[in-house]
């Protein structure tokens, strides 16, 4: 069997044992649901509703503040208590609208659509925009926007991201094991807006029970590919998945679809699928909640608004205090200071952790050891970069091609040195881009 890849990457301790055998558990929030109105990149969503108001489950609460930025639903029915500043997973206090949930859960009607393939192209991306879809991976870019590429009929791939290679996830796999079909007619739903394009459900070897399964289900779809990939981080990254499955290279300048490719992750596609088909706005989503410090690591349902510590007591609360509690996986996630903040449309994951590798080393001297650049799969430099990052020599860091980082870490987690490598290459490009962005 081909196995695609990417030169460079890793292989970390992937921690999946932990939760991936566990079926996803639906939960129930506790009394007040918080609902950050910046959950995607572009401008924030703006409140329709006022304190004091009553909601239901299912109602716009916020609408898209502009053509890329994303409406927010209430996940609970109840009453509006605040329109306030709270804390996200960041730290940064971002205003929010806060509901006391009334444990009802009396919910709007949705305007359900038996034949798919009866709809307009226009009239599915507005079902998606209106239901306030957005990626669901990390990125959180409001999926319309995605799905509105300037040439449609130059897009040859619509690529389901199914590797989930960030250690400790197991949600999308999950989805994959409970959910396949959903999978799938989400995808069928994606290409019905690009005549020209093929899907490809992109999946790792590790998870060879879903390669299987998808292949069954699409075995009678010929515009559908199960295409395996190579077990290895980040094989998920999106310039990493293209490559991979197309042979196309994108760089920081371009858009996948300028490839002529489409990426979204497997609970985006769900999401496309519940909203288009069902009516239903996106107001939930799938979370890992594990770590060695968790006694029970399981997959859950969850109502968007939740507090992350509301989840920590679903597993079974915390065998021991955690060192480090992360939002998100490892590599990637945010360091979380405080455990009462929401999750939101891109919360993936909440991972407690016994111990804190990274502040455990004092990093030393460079030993020039050329680590860093073979496993990088922007095929830079990383300590090059980080030098000038640390001395701000922006012009030197943009000559050497900085930007084409895309902060996986990867260099960081090899170096013998543990040098801050992908931390100062971070600020720099962070730098960079808030220049760019104010002229």
């Amino acid at each position: 069997m081909a196995k695609h890849s990417f030169m460079g990457g890793i292989h970390p301790y992937d921690g999946k044992e932990l939760s991936k055998d566990r079926p996803i558990v639906d939960i129930l929030p506790g009394k007040e649901l918080v609902y950050p109105l910046s959950q995607h990149i572009g401008a924030p969503a703006k409140p329709i509703v006022a304190k004091g108001d009553t909601v239901l489950r299912g109602q716009m609460i916020a609408e898209a503040g502009g053509f890329v930025s994303a409406p927010i639903y209430a996940s609970v029915s109840g009453k509006v208590t605040a329109i306030e500043p709270r804390r996200i997973v960041t730290g940064d206090m971002v205003m929010s609208i806060v509901i006391a949930n009334d444990n009802k859960y009396e919910e709007v009607e949705y305007e359900e659509t038996e034949d798919v393939s009866s709809l307009s192209k226009e009239v599915i991306i507005e079902k998606i925009r209106n239901a306030g879809v957005v990626g669901m991976g990390g990125a959180g870019f409001p999926t319309h926007v995605k799905l509105s590429p300037k040439e449609p009929d130059k897009i040859d791939y619509c690529i389901a991201n199914c590797a989930e290679c960030e250690p400790y996830l197991t949600s999308d796999y999950r989805r994959m094991v409970e959910e396949p079909e959903k999978l799938i007619e989400g995808l069928k739903i994606i290409l019905s807006l690009f005549d020209n394009a093929k899907g490809i459900l992109a999946v790792e070897d590790n998870k060879s029970d879903c390669i299987e399964t998808l292949k069954k289900l699409t075995k009678d779809e010929p515009r559908i590919l199960v295409k395996t990939l190579r077990t290895k981080y980040p094989q998920g990254s999106e310039r990493q998945l293209i490559f991979a499955t197309t042979k196309r290279a994108i760089n920081c300048d371009m858009l996948p679809a300028d490839a002529g490719c489409i990426v979204d992750n497997v609970d985006t596609i769900v999401a496309i699928y519940n909203a288009v088909r069902f009516g239903k706005p996106l107001m939930e989503r799938i979370v890992t909640v594990t770590g060695d410090c968790i006694r029970k690591p399981q997959n859950f349902r969850v109502n968007i608004g939740m507090l992350y510590s509301e989840l920590i007591g679903e597993a079974g609360g915390l065998r021991y205090d955690p060192v480090k509690i992360v939002s998100g996986g490892p590599m990637m996630g945010f360091g979380l200071i405080d455990v009462n903040v929401p999750t939101t449309k891109t919360a993936s994951a909440l991972l407690c952790l016994a111990r804190d590798e990274v502040s455990e080393v004092e990093p030393s001297a460079c030993i020039n050891c050329g680590l860093c650049a073979q496993v990088c799969p922007g095929r830079v430099v990383p300590k090059i970069l980080s030098d000038m990052a640390e001395h701000g020599d922006e012009e030197g860091f943009l000559k050497k091609e900085g930007m084409e980082c895309c902060e996986c870490g990867c260099c960081s987690y090899i170096c013998p040195a543990k040098r801050h490598l992908t931390q100062n290459i971070k600020s720099m490009r962070k730098t960079i881009l808030a220049k760019r962005k104010r002229k």
